[in-house]
Order: C-alpha cells, then sequence, then structure tokens
C-alpha cells in the first residue's frame, strides 16, 4: 500500500472512520476517498456498485456500521442485524468486484460467546451462545467475518477481519440512551457538574472488569493490518488493560472534575463478570497499544466538551 494509492473508508464520519482517516492522512496518505451517507447510501446496493466502478480505490477498510448500547440494540434488532448485513455484503461485494487489492473488515468484541473464557482468544468464536442482548449485531459481524474468510478462499482475495474490543475517543456517540458505558459517564458527570448536582448514580457495583481502546490506537493498529497482515482467521485488537467500572467511574469524575457524591445502585444487574480480548496475536506480530486510559480520557472529554458539552 503505497502513499498514492486511492483507499476508501467506508463510514469516515464515525468514532472508528474518523480516527481511520486522521491515521492515513497524518502518515502521508492523502488519495484518502469519502463518502457521506447523504452522498452514498452503503445499504443501496446498485448504488454501492456504481460507486466502486467509478472511483475503483485500491484498498478498502470497512468502519461503517450501525451501532448502539444495549437499549439500542434491545429496541431496534431488526436494524442491527438488517442494516449491518446490508452494508457489509454491499461493500464486500463491490470492492471484490472491481478490483480492489486488500480489504478490512471491522467488526467488534460482541461477536464472542457470552461465557467464552477470558481473556477471549480468536479460537472462541462460534463455540457457545451469545450475549441475547446484542445477538442481531454480533450475528451480522459473524456473517461479515465469514464473508471475508469464505471470498478468500473461493477467489483467492485479499480480505482480512479485525475485532476490536471497547472503542472510546473523539467522535463517540455521548447519546443519553444510546450510548456505551464510558461516553456515558462522561455525560453523566459533565451534566451533574455544570447543573450543580449533589450526586450521580451508576447502576450495579462497580466489580465488573472491562477493557478499553483508545480509537487512535484502533487507528494504529488498522494501518499495520493492512500493511502486515494476511491470513484467514480475524484478529484481536485490544489494549491488554483491564479496569472494573468502579475504577473507570472514578476516574471519568476525576478527569470531568465533578466533585459531588458516586453512589452505587447495588439494586441494578451488573453485566458479564469479566471481558478481556487475548491480543497475544496481533502483539507477537509487533503491535501494541500505546495510549493510557487517563490520558485518552482527557482527550476524549476536551472533545466532548468542544462539541457537544456547551
Amino acid at each position: 500500500m503505497s502513499k498514492e494509492d486511492k483507499i476508501y473508508v467506508a463510514g469516515h464520519a464515525g468514532l472508528v472512520g474518523a480516527a481511520i482517516v486522521r491515521k492515513l492522512q497524518s502518515q502521508g496518505f492523502m488519495n484518502v476517498v469519502m463518502r457521506t451517507h447523504k452522498e452514498l447510501d452503503l445499504t443501496r446496493q446498485q448504488d454501492v456498485e456504481v460507486f466502486f466502478l467509478q472511483e475503483k480505490p485500491l484498498f478498502v477498510i470497512v468502519a461503517a456500521a450501525k451501532v448502539g448500547g444495549i437499549y439500542a440494540n434491545d429496541t431496534y434488532p431488526a436494524d442491527f442485524i438488517g442494516i449491518n448485513l446490508q452494508i457489509q455484503t454491499n461493500v464486500i461485494d463491490a470492492a471484490h468486484k472491481s478490483g480492489v487489492k486488500k480489504l478490512l473488515f471491522l467488526g467488534s468484541s460482541c461477536i464472542y460467546p457470552k461465557f467464552a473464557p477470558q481473556p477471549i482468544k480468536e479460537e472462541s468464536l462460534l463455540t457457545g451462545p451469545l450475549e441475547p442482548t446484542n445477538e442481531w449485531y454480533a450475528i451480522a459481524k459473524i456473517a461479515g467475518i465469514k464473508m471475508c474468510q469464505a471470498y478468500r478462499l473461493q477467489y483467492s482475495w485479499d480480505a482480512i477481519s479485525g475485532m476490536p474490543t471497547n472503542l472510546y475517543g473523539p467522535h463517540d456517540n455521548f447519546h443519553p440512551e444510546n450510548s456505551h458505558v464510558l461516553p456515558a459517564l462522561i455525560r453523566r458527570f459533565h451534566e451533574a457538574k455544570v447543573s450543580g448536582l449533589m450526586e450521580v448514580v451508576v447502576w450495579g457495583t462497580g466489580s465488573p472488569l472491562r477493557e478499553f481502546l483508545h480509537v487512535d490506537d484502533l487507528a494504529d493498529a488498522v494501518l499495520f493490518l493492512m500493511l502486515h497482515y494476511s491470513e484467514i482467521s480475524h484478529i484481536n485488537v485490544g489494549s491488554g488493560k483491564e479496569v472494573t467500572i468502579k475504577e473507570l467511574a472514578e476516574l471519568v469524575k476525576e478527569v470531568v472534575g465533578y466533585e459531588g457524591q458516586l453512589t452505587w445502585d447495588l439494586s441494578k444487574p451488573d453485566g458479564t463478570p469479566r471481558k478481556l480480548m487475548d491480543n497475544s496475536k496481533l502483539e507477537s506480530a509487533g503491535w501494541h497499544a500505546k495510549i493510557p486510559l487517563r490520558e485518552g480520557l482527557i482527550d476524549t472529554y476536551k472533545w466532548y466538551v468542544e462539541n457537544y458539552g456547551k
């Protein structure tokens, strides 16, 4: 992949896509193709095929997806399976037909069974039942992995898949109902600080362990994989660092500068006790996460205040 090659980043406006574009451009890749949803609806097969025939990118990174937290997955299951299947099927197939040299499909750690042994290895895929609250999204992402593998087997086409852990950073979704735990905590502590609330209540005991990766680290890993990885197996992309939800909440509270009380609602569920990816495969290939959680939170909160927090 040379600096002059045309690279299409599907989903460039989202959390992941925006970080990938920033990374590519900072490394001198200036021929990056982008389309907004208004310019190109990736659920429309014919429009996607026309785009690929006209633009003829040599490399493709699929970061476009319908995403959301537990509430969104539970409320809109048809959207989460249908839209994601349409996007990835249209992009992968049109990319292959138009002569793309290499494609990277990005999934999610939710592809793994709910009770997969920890830390979760790539081999755990399809060894048990999924977490019911996001199985619609997970099934779509598993189909994307299998589609890349099938095209590699049938056409000897260089399609690879990366599975990131929980992501955070600039351009995240801070919606009060549809966001993930980390942006939701940032928003709640900020709004409590601004409005002078004396208490912020968080669900559960705070004991579950979670792994978080700054989206700029993921973008760095994406470039690494495009340059150095070409195997049929999907590959995990994580930080390898765990933090309890309690430690996370206290760190967010500190970064935001909220001085009120943090209270835990023990009547509410905790969710999965531990969720950590095994990143040994990627680390042995030579890639490691670099951004510490505190530093990443400061960066993310600064972006939130500049864009949402006024």
